[in-house]
């Protein structure tokens, strides 16, 4: 066989960059409670503004609830083309059948690969560094409530290089003649959202 010059195909980095609007990541990470019960959180990312886009907590995930979340994620036809997962073991044949059925092409990365879904694995590293390595987790409830209070601040306040320094929700520019800067604190001061009062 002659050996062609270069790559054969696109490179991963190429695909991720040429189909970002039409991507999403999904992965599970753990967190222990109190009383050391472990919890897991599973995450569905929009690559193309980094926004997550549904989240959950389990103490017992399965196929069949892993399935549910993507149904959940997903409605009215607001699949993405694609979808990028690792090889866990709790995506299984029901986890797969509802991919089809939304019409979503997967991509399981390679063995040992966290980079090929780096994005996501991204967004884990930023939700435990800036919320839940401050937080005791009580249970189930107590760890939505926190996530849900951090989501907002994530995609409201929180800038992106990857977006210019801009958030996953676009906001506008205020200009001086707003009014002072003013702070307020998110997730018990843990964080702040700063903007101009007009007031």
């Amino acid at each position: 066989m002659v050996r062609q010059p270069g790559p054969p195909s696109q490179t991963w980095k190429t695909f991720i960059q040429n189909h970002l609007g039409e991507i999403a990541a999904i992965d599970f990470f753990t967190v222990p409670s109190i009383t050391f019960k472990t919890l897991y959180v599973f995450v569905v990312l929009s690559l193309e503004r980094r926004r997550i886009v549904h989240v959950n907590v389990t103490s017992n995930p399965s196929a069949a609830w892993t399935r549910l979340q993507l149904i959940q994620a997903f409605p009215f036809d607001s699949a993405p083309r694609y979808l990028i997962r690792d090889r866990d073991g709790t995506y299984g044949r029901k986890v797969v059948k509802a991919l089809e059925i939304l019409g979503i092409k997967r991509f399981v990365t390679a063995p040992r690969s966290p980079w090929q879904n780096g994005y996501c694995e991204r967004v884990i590293g930023s939700i435990r560094r800036e919320c839940l390595d401050h937080v005791i987790v009580l249970n189930e409830q107590h760890l939505r409530r926190v996530l849900k209070e951090y989501l907002v601040y994530y995609h409201e306040s929180r800038t992106h290089l990857g977006l210019a320094k801009d958030c996953p929700v676009p906001r506008a520019v205020q200009s001086r003649d707003a009014g002072p800067v003013v702070s307020a604190p998110v997730l018990g001061g843990l964080h702040h959202r700063y903007y101009r009062d007009a007031a």
